[in-house]
């Protein structure tokens, strides 16, 4: 007699979770540090619960029951003791995993530095000389926009240089915010730059580029959102062609370093500016750097 075997339907995967975030100060880094590991799942549910400032027992006593009726997976950045004991056993007791994200950093940097880690609730968020320096830096940045103040540009550390939509001010913006004041100037053929601009010694200059196809298909979208015609000169194939190749020998001439931002993120942008900012500093010399 043959035995009959019955298929065990499989159940579906659910890609629906619940992300609780649990931070003692303002849950910035927390909150970059897990939006970048999601970017990593396509389709994921995610109902994210975002808890910060919570530097007490009693603080944390509020948020369990919210723990409790929506399970799923805890991240923190906790180093009160007791609010972190007290945490990671709520978490056992609901079969709830509960993850410190910064513990093997922290321990990797003990171990290298061969000292104990000061636990203290947003530390990194005092303020100290670097977060008024940051302050500085995304102050001048702004007033330093779109080739205004050049009388100034001597005191910025970085100078960004391109046509128009290369993405210079959203780029300048994200440098302000690590603590770097930048000055950005547009290119245009008509219109040369400032003299200023050849004279620098303190800021580095670097160029940004893109493909001209791209370029005009950012321009085009531009010009569609203020609702005007996009067959202009400022949307031109050719033209815009000439534009980048104009800016190009530009970089060339005065032997700026070069940086394509055609299938870059602001992000991928910056960490390259960086990148070659920091390689700068410690060749202790000017200009000139390749392009990348």
């Amino acid at each position: 007699m043959r035995a009959v075997l019955h298929r065990v339907p499989e159940r579906p995967i659910s890609t629906r979770i619940h992300l609780h975030l649990l931070s003692d100060s303002t849950g910035e880094t927390l909150e970059m540090l897990a939006k970048a590991a999601l970017a990593q799942f396509e389709d994921a549910d995610v109902m994210r619960h975002f808890w910060p400032m919570v530097r007490s027992r009693q603080h944390l006593e509020r948020i369990i029951p919210e723990l409790k009726a929506n399970p799923g997976l805890v991240l923190f950045t906790l180093v009160n003791p007791e609010t972190r004991a007290r945490l990671e056993e709520v978490c056992a007791q609901q079969g709830v995993p509960a993850v410190p994200i910064l513990d093997h950093v922290t321990a990797a940097l003990e171990k290298a530095l061969g000292q104990e880690a000061h636990g203290r609730p947003g530390r990194q968020h005092a303020m100290d000389k670097a977060y008024f320096e940051r302050v500085e830096a995304i102050q001048f940045t702004i007033a330093h926009d779109d080739g205004v103040g050049w009388e100034n540009w001597e005191e910025a550390d970085i100078v960004l240089a391109g046509v128009s939509r290369s993405s210079k001010t959203p780029t300048s913006i994200y440098l302000a915010n690590r603590g770097y004041k930048v000055a950005n100037i547009p290119l245009v053929v008509e219109s040369p730059p400032p003299p200023a601009l050849y004279k620098l010694r303190n800021p580095m200059v670097i160029g940004l580029t893109t493909a001209p196809e791209r370029l005009v298909q950012i321009r085009r979208n531009r010009l569609l959102s203020l609702n005007e015609q996009a067959q202009t000169d400022y949307a031109d194939q050719e033209k815009v062609k000439n534009e980048v190749a104009f800016a190009r020998r530009m970089f060339a001439d005065n032997g700026w370093a070069v940086i394509d931002v055609t299938r870059r993120s602001i992000e991928e942008t910056a960490a390259a500016v960086i990148r070659l900012y920091n390689e700068r500093e410690m060749r202790g010399t000017t200009q000139g750097a390749k392009p990348i």
